[in-house]
């Protein structure tokens, strides 16, 4: 954890209603062209604003919620007692760096409003190489710095999507695409160029 950190303690913020309007879940799956019987891990999943319509387009294929912060988990997991819940969505303690989770599992890997948080992104690129399977697809979804806050973490946590782009074009990745998405933030795909990521 370091000081962009999204503290678990704020986690009401991110039920707020007008995050409904200003980050559409729905534009936002919309890029990671999800089908049923897919695997999935949302890492940094907190309360499960995407991880749970996530699950349910993908039932019956699992999606992995993956967070570091147990109070994150413990919070998603008493949504899911509901009825209304997807049964397919399981939770992993763990991080983008380690997340616990199988190597050649996932078809999708969703990093939402998390890659200003990390602290190493070569690291993290390589944990993510290592668990998407052939034609599988890494999106990152983060904070636009050219805009007012709030919502958002302060200007200078926010990398530049150009500085994101270029970090996956040179850590062994091809960007299919970015752009902006929602009022504040952008969006960018990209798949794994070759066998090994390179640092």
């Amino acid at each position: 954890m370091n000081e962009r950190t999204f503290n678990a303690a704020g986690a009401h913020k991110l039920e707020d209603p007008e995050r409904l309007v200003w980050l559409p879940p729905a534009e936002v799956l919309n890029h990671l062209r999800l089908e049923p019987g897919m695997c999935v891990a949302d890492i940094g999943a907190g309360a499960g604003y995407f991880a749970i319509p996530i699950a349910l387009r993908i039932a019956p294929g699992p999606l992995f919620a993956v967070d570091f912060q147990p109070e994150m988990l413990a919070r998603l997991r008493e949504k899911l007692s509901r009825p209304d819940m997807p049964a397919n969505l399981q939770l992993v303690e763990g991080s983008a760096h380690k997340t616990n989770l199988p190597s050649d599992s996932c078809d999708r890997i969703l990093m939402a409003n998390l890659w200003h948080e990390l602290d190493e992104h070569p690291g993290v690129l390589r944990e993510a190489a290592r668990l998407l399977r052939p034609g599988g697809l890494l999106v990152i979804l983060d904070w636009r710095h050219d805009v007012d806050r709030p919502p958002g973490p302060p200007l200078e946590h926010r990398i530049r999507m150009e500085d994101a782009v270029y970090t996956l074009e040179h850590s062994g990745f091809t960007v299919q695409g970015y752009g902006r998405v929602g009022s504040y933030n952008y969006l960018i795909t990209a798949s794994v160029s070759d066998e090994s990521v390179q640092t």
